[in-house]
């Protein structure tokens, strides 16, 4: 126990002895409600006196973190309550099911990673944990779920430490074997990576705002999961999707991303639907050994590549996206031919100078979007010199004119005439909300 702990765990305990004396708790057949002062020893002798099912009301100032939360409580500050680490270890563990933890500022924790030093550690016994609506800062890791089922971190301000180097950081949201969890609604930035998931199934991320990252949300090992609704911007990478199975990817935004707006490495059986991805740096989509994904009614724009797709990705469906602008639309090199389309719909091409003479919708012409000379500029840059050349053109020409010279790569067999309507998107391409 440290210095004063045991008189500040008597005060505290004849503080609530009284309080219930005064009327100040409910009845024995209801929750009790506790009011918390602030005090060397005071938040963790409040609890070690709680009883199952009691709520913790942490009145106004710095309460004294490095507690451990060991049964069903709540503990709320009504937005006004600290609780400070001292920058050592974690802040609040929680060790029982049924916790929650409300409206607190919680910062502080150290910043030994080895340790996993956060500002929340929800153990294995923290089945149903409720973190939601704090204010985490100056932690290492901000929450970190590692084993408990069914915990939902929800609608809280996480800020990472951005006087760290980024592989010195902790994650925003950090989760381990942690079955049916949520993580909604909340804002992340600084830190190395938003939310971190590995060797998990059956998590929903839903609604979170993150910047200013290495990656927004990064998947290992993590199975039949949901992304919706996420914003993403001005990240190295928006959604690192790798070495997991059967997620839902629906309805998030990558805005200003550097390296990639999606980024599948072993990734299958994806549904990839309703995206935007816009002004990234580097590529939209990079599409790495990953197969049976199906990528549909996206938008991804302003990359300088818009998909790349390499290393035997295979039977993947990519149909009724829209790519706008990219300065490489796709860049894919192979020798087998791939049809972007399905069910007679491909997909929208801004580069795609096509005719619709039956008004079907539909190009009356194939699009593909490399050709032999893109193949010679990736493997040898300074062949963009001769881009102008006549030779060049020539080539070109012939390609177009003899489709047997292609030597295999992406065909859109029914390219869109128009781009298909994403939710959220305007038809000017300007995201709403």
């Amino acid at each position: 126990m440290r210095p004063g702990g045991e008189n500040a765990r008597r005060a505290a305990v004849a503080g609530l002895m009284l309080a219930a004396a005064l009327g100040l708790a409910s009845g024995a057949a209801h929750a009790a409600r506790w009011e918390v002062r602030p005090g060397p020893g005071a938040l963790a002798a409040a609890i070690a006196a709680a009883d199952p099912g009691d709520v913790l009301r942490l009145a106004p100032g710095v309460h004294e973190g490095g507690v451990t939360i060991d049964r069903p409580l709540t503990i709320e500050g009504n937005g006004q309550a600290i609780v400070d680490g001292g920058g050592a270890g974690r802040v609040l563990v929680v060790a029982a099911p049924d916790v929650a933890v409300r409206g607190l500022t919680i910062r502080g924790s150290g910043a030994r990673l080895e340790t996993e030093d956060s500002g929340v550690f929800v153990t294995k016994a923290g089945a149903r944990a409720r973190i939601e609506n704090n204010r985490l800062e100056r932690n290492l890791i901000g929450v970190f779920l590692k084993g408990p089922k069914e915990a939902v971190v929800r609608g809280n301000t996480i800020v990472g430490r951005s006087d760290l180097r980024m592989n010195e950081r902790g994650n925003g949201v950090q989760l381990w074997n942690t079955p049916g969890s949520i993580v909604a609604e909340n804002d992340i930035r600084y830190g190395r990576d938003g939310i971190f998931v590995t060797t998990s199934a059956r998590n929903v991320f839903r609604d979170n705002r993150f910047r200013t990252l290495r990656f927004a949300i990064h998947y290992m090992y993590a199975n039949d999961s949901e992304v919706t609704g996420n914003v993403s911007i001005g990240n190295h990478v928006g959604y690192a999707l790798m070495f997991s199975h059967r997620l839902k990817v629906e309805g998030n935004l990558s805005q200003g991303d550097r390296d990639h707006g999606f980024l599948l490495n072993y990734g299958n059986g994806y549904l990839i639907r309703n995206n935007v991805v816009r002004d990234g740096g580097a590529k939209c989509v990079f599409i790495y050994n990953s197969n049976k994904n199906r990528l549909q009614d996206n938008w991804f724009e302003g990359c300088g590549i818009g998909v790349h797709f390499t290393a035997g990705s295979e039977r993947n469906e990519i149909q009724g996206n829209a790519f706008v602008g990219n300065r490489t639309q796709v860049k894919y090199v192979g020798t087998r031919d791939l049809d972007w389309s399905a069910g007679g719909r491909g997909n929208y091409w801004s580069d795609n100078p096509a005719f619709d003479l039956n008004g079907d919708g539909i190009a009356d012409t194939p699009y593909r979007p490399n050709d032999v000379v893109d193949r010679v500029v990736w493997v040898h840059p300074t062949a963009k010199l001769l881009l102008n050349s006549p030779a060049v053109q020539m080539l070109r020409w012939a390609q177009s004119e003899f489709p047997a010279l292609h030597p295999g790569g992406v065909v859109d067999s029914a390219p869109l005439m128009r781009p298909p309507d994403i939710p959220g998107l305007s038809t000017d391409g300007e995201t709403q909300g």
